[in-house]
């Protein structure tokens, strides 16, 4: 390629990701049990976007072959998955062959098609019979998880090039505590922090179970959901706005599994609420000793804040919304769709803080995409959706990550999200976010034109430029 084009480090990972609960289906095959989704979706079937559950969704389970082609065709040199906890250890204990044999058979299936394989361990899907004990707010998973964590290293670590502990943990704790979206339903601040500060304990634990296992082929992080936070103005209760929003979203994960520092200030703003989690003495210790290797970064939209226009009714729930107002912008770029805001700059923005306060660690864009409704309407003759959307919004995004590398970022690969089209938590299979169409209905998969651009980008390990750019 020449100077007129955005061409990536060598060894660039290029790829894409899906989740276990929103792809595998066979919900109750071969002895796996409940998760919070499941039970949600049965309890409250009525709010499941076109009555479809996670029960059966891409039958992931049964044709992960004929997926795994479409990655080889695609030309994908890495891909992000995970695991359900509920599939290969039902009963939280005891290992389940016939999920050692799928997943041992799917990681291997794309190590031989020459793809880094990246490993989620925990995603959303806690198995039901825990939740029902109090999931990560009581301390007694915490073993329980570390022990789940070290039968997958032990059992698949030969295919796996990175094990994330987490994908996206505050949004765990937003779907189950504060946003009325996930079993058991709860709006509980209290629980939704002990939450929080337990599952870094657990990830303090099973970054050491790694470490004692001496597994040097593959690396060890977690994937957060990063958003930049701009005030609406300079006003110091805007900026305080921000800082509130930060603390409680972004910088406690990221100084713990980055710095291994729970954070001071936050242990503050929780305790001033009465909510300051039960911590052991111990903890300290274990979180420094116990960080990761890599950051995988998932990234949508910027959030605007600006301090509270009225006061907060003393006996409603607390929420984390308590402190802050979001700010509507005026002239965002948004999707109509998802209702969030595009701005590619946001993603640079992100980055440039991973550099200067959180050691520039290695990083990765693990999800990045933008997911519209009714994409039928966008075929071309021959059945082919043209989704120029999606390869505009991507370009744009990629560019940043292009100027973010120049500025010394260690940012080493870009997955997009999706894959596939595939069941979401929020809107099961409302929007569509995939390379590849999967059509819930007809079951019917086709690559779509944004899938045979983003080959092309493997392929030349960039992009030309345009005359806009």
């Amino acid at each position: 390629m020449t100077e007129k084009a955005f061409t990536f480090p060598k060894d660039f990972k290029w790829g894409s990701a899906v989740w276990a609960q929103g792809t595998e289906g066979a919900f109750d095959e071969d002895q796996k049990s409940k998760t919070v989704f499941e039970e949600y979706a049965l309890q409250n079937p009525s709010r499941m976007q076109q009555g479809i559950g996670p029960f059966h969704t891409l039958d992931w389970y049964n044709r992960y072959e004929d997926y795994i082609s479409y990655m080889e065709e695609l030309h994908l040199n890495s891909f992000r998955t995970s695991i359900s906890w509920a599939r290969l250890m039902p009963d939280g204990r005891n290992v389940n062959q016939k999920a050692v044999d799928y997943y041992t058979s799917m990681f291997k299936n794309m190590a031989q098609k020459n793809m880094d394989v990246w490993v989620v361990l925990y995603w959303f899907d806690m198995p039901l019979h825990f939740e029902k004990q109090g999931g990560f707010s009581n301390r007694d998973i915490i073993p329980l998880f570390k022990d789940y964590a070290s039968v997958c290293f032990e059992l698949f670590s030969e295919y796996v090039d990175i094990w994330f502990v987490y994908n996206e943990p505050a949004v765990d704790i937003m779907l189950k505590y504060f946003n009325d979206r996930c079993y058991p339903n709860e709006i509980n601040f209290n629980k939704a922090y002990q939450s929080m500060y337990n599952m870094v304990v657990a990830h303090a634990e099973v970054v050491k179970e790694f470490k004692r296992l001496n597994i040097d082929s593959c690396k060890i992080g977690s994937v957060l959901d990063i958003k930049p936070v701009y005030p609406r103005s300079f006003h110091e209760k805007d900026v305080e706005a921000a800082e509130i929003f930060s603390l409680l979203h972004d910088k406690s994960w990221l100084s713990s599994f980055i710095h291994g520092v729970f954070p001071e200030e936050l242990k503050e703003f929780l305790r001033g609420l009465n909510a300051l989690p039960r911590m052991e003495k111990h903890d300290e210790a274990l979180l420094k000793e116990n960080t990761i290797q890599v950051l995988g970064i998932n990234h949508y939209f910027p959030v605007r804040v600006q301090a509270k226009q009225h006061l907060r009714n003393p006996e409603a729930p607390l929420q984390p919304e308590s402190f802050f107002d979001y700010y509507d912008m005026p002239g965002r770029k948004m999707n109509k769709y998802r209702g969030w805001e595009m701005y590619p700059k946001a993603i640079y923005d992100v980055l440039i803080d991973i550099r200067d306060h959180y050691n520039n660690i290695e990083c990765y864009i693990t999800e990045n995409g933008i997911g519209v409704q009714n994409e039928e309407r966008f075929k071309n003759k021959e059945g082919v959706i043209q989704d120029d959307y999606r390869i505009d919004y991507v370009r744009d995004y990629l560019k940043q990550c292009y100027y973010a590398i120049q500025e010394g970022c260690q940012l080493k690969g870009y997955h997009m999200w999706s894959f596939i089209d595939l069941w979401s938590p929020t809107n099961q299979f409302l929007n569509r976010y995939g390379f590849v169409e999967f059509h819930p209905e007809t079951r019917e998969t086709r690559i779509k034109k944004s899938g045979h651009w983003f080959k092309d980008v493997i392929d030349q390990n960039g992009f030309k430029k345009r005359n806009s750019d």
